[in-house]
């Protein structure tokens, strides 16, 4: 019997590559998407027999109860969002209502129609900054979101794991993603490694603040895989739980990633602006996931670096610059 599992955000960034690899496994998938940036990422899965499209406002709680109803769904993989600092800040109402007001009413709901996993995108923002500068963070440490986007990814995800409300027929997990890069269908260019990567193909230079400050990174396409070990896992194994998703290896300084793009482009202009104070600095190990769930990465940054930019010098992306590849308005 084929699973069913509904994906919230199914066009965006992320989702738009989780879909097509749940598919490829088998699933029938149903997307759950507003889209607020369209829907081309997904045109050609239309009228794919093993998926359906709902276009749906998660704050419409009625319409997403009417997704719900309309089949038996085995899974819920919550990725739909007001997603990154700079947007939640921009409308941190709108955040609030979207990524804790309308994501608590979906678990609700959830719970009451009896669908047994939930997977929720979560961040390795929720960390903030390490206390131990030598030392890295795991799913243990403590948290310290600095911006509206983290805390709510905190506060959601404290509410979905709190004990009291644990039960033997819900399975819910949080992914703490690294920080993303890679080609998807939904491109985006407001991305650490994309927008370096583009500024570079297109022949500006970078101007880099603080390049001694750590992030974790990982390609969308591992993301998608990181689903896929989570829905394959046996609910015991992944229930409450929470995992980081990356490679222990795959922590960077923003110099770090200069470095590799001088190797794609030697003669790129680089302007290093000393910065000593950054309150999001974390190096992330995320042997968890490797460990119980067998989890790898199958590319590197270096790898997502030569995927983006052949995307700008093959002519494959003409208008990098256009509103579209940003999650709010780019001014350059």
């Amino acid at each position: 019997m084929t699973s069913s599992v509904l994906v919230t955000g199914a066009a965006g960034y992320i989702g738009s590559v989780l879909v097509r690899a749940l598919i490829t496994h088998g699933y029938h998938v149903t997307g759950l998407d507003r889209l607020s940036f369209g829907g081309e990422s997904i045109i050609d899965l239309l009228h794919h027999p093993s998926f359906t499209l709902r276009r749906c406002d998660l704050n419409d709680h009625d319409a997403v109860d009417r997704v719900l109803a309309e089949r038996p769904y085995d899974a819920v993989l919550h990725l739909a969002a007001i997603v990154g600092d700079p947007a939640c800040a921009r409308d941190p109402d709108e955040a609030r209502r979207t990524n804790w007001e309308a994501g608590r009413h979906l678990v609700e709901r959830c719970r009451a129609r009896g669908i047994g996993r939930f997977v929720f995108a979560s961040t390795c923002s929720n960390y903030g900054r390490m206390s131990d500068p030598t030392r890295y963070v795991d799913e243990t440490s403590p948290l310290a979101p600095v911006s509206l986007y983290a805390e709510l990814k905190v506060r959601f995800e404290q509410y979905l794991l709190a004990a009291e409300n644990r039960s033997a027929d819900f399975a819910p997990t949080a992914l703490r993603f690294a920080t993303v890069y890679g080609a998807s269908s939904r491109m985006r260019f407001d991305l650490t490694v994309n927008e370096f990567t583009k500024d570079l193909a297109i022949g500006k230079g970078l101007r880099i603040y603080g390049e001694q400050f750590w992030r974790p990174y990982c390609h969308v396409r591992d993301f998608a895989q990181a689903y896929l070990r989570v829905l394959q896992a046996p609910a015991a194994q992944v229930a409450y739980e929470v995992f980081n998703v990356g490679d222990t290896t795959e922590n960077y300084t923003k110099g770090m990633l200069v470095e590799h793009l001088l190797k794609i482009f030697p003669q790129a202009k680089i302007d290093r602006v000393t910065q000593v104070e950054d309150p999001r600095d974390y190096r992330v190990n995320c042997d968890r996931i490797r460990d119980r769930l067998g989890f790898s990465i199958t590319l590197r940054v270096p790898d997502g670096m030569h995927e983006v930019a052949d995307l700008i010098r093959l002519g494959i992306i003409r208008e990098p610059g256009h509103p579209r590849y940003y999650n709010i308005p780019y001014a350059g």
